[in-house]
């Protein structure tokens, strides 16, 4: 009863802050997103994907704070997150846009396990979860390359941005911090403030990285 009791305040809450978010959410969509907070919910207690919170929060501060990316993705777009964790931005992106193909990279192998069965019980058919860390990989073939939790952010952004292909689209969840650091790597980049935060962005980096690649490699 209680869990029901969670899902229906989570349901409730994607509904009421939806469009406050630029977000419109169908029924359907609505219910695989339910789906996607009772999987995280019941393997969270093992994992610790997120920080605890109210089916509230998690529908605004989670869900509805990664669907903003999805004005950003291209169509028939090409996603790839980095440090996917509890599959925060990618998996409520994909509910959403059924047109964009995603790749989970998860570094756990636990969390990757999860996020299997996540893409499982919310029916996302067109994505695959890979368990390496992204520095041990190749550049992908992506449009978009999204990140909201990677471990020592700081320290790892530039051999994102590295990593990253440059015709790509880098789509960043950060602080005024993160915003800085891609000053300091000169990166231009769109600043987005995030609903109900003063401290939370969407930070939107454009292709075409060329020259910072260089500017990376001289430094080494």
């Amino acid at each position: 009863m209680q869990d029901k009791t969670a899902t229906e305040q989570f349901a409730r809450a994607l509904e009421r802050h939806a469009e406050e978010y630029g977000v419109r959410l169908r029924h359907e969509q609505v219910a695989r997103l339910c789906a996607y907070r009772e999987i995280t919910a019941m393997w969270n207690a093992r994992l610790h994907l997120v920080a605890p919170c109210s089916p509230t929060e998690f529908a605004t501060r989670h869900v509805l704070e990664s669907l903003t990316a999805t004005a950003h993705f291209p169509p028939n777009a090409r996603a790839v997150d980095v440090g996917s964790g509890a599959g925060l931005p990618l998996i409520p992106c994909l509910i959403v846009r059924p047109d964009v193909r995603g790749t989970l990279i998860e570094a756990s192998r636990k969390k990757a396990i999860f996020l299997r069965e996540a893409l499982r019980a919310t029916a996302i058919d067109d994505a695959q979860v890979v368990a390496e860390r992204f520095e041990n990989l190749p550049p992908p073939a992506a449009d978009v390359i999204t990140c909201r939790a990677l471990e020592r952010f700081n320290r790892m952004l530039p051999r994102l941005i590295e990593w990253a292909p440059p015709e790509s689209t880098l789509l960043l969840f950060g602080g005024p911090e993160l915003s800085a650091q891609l000053d300091d790597l000169g990166l231009p980049h769109e600043r987005t403030a995030l609903p109900r935060s003063q401290r939370r962005f969407l930070l939107i980096v454009g292709p075409r990285r060329d020259v910072i690649r260089g500017r990376e490699s001289d430094r080494r």
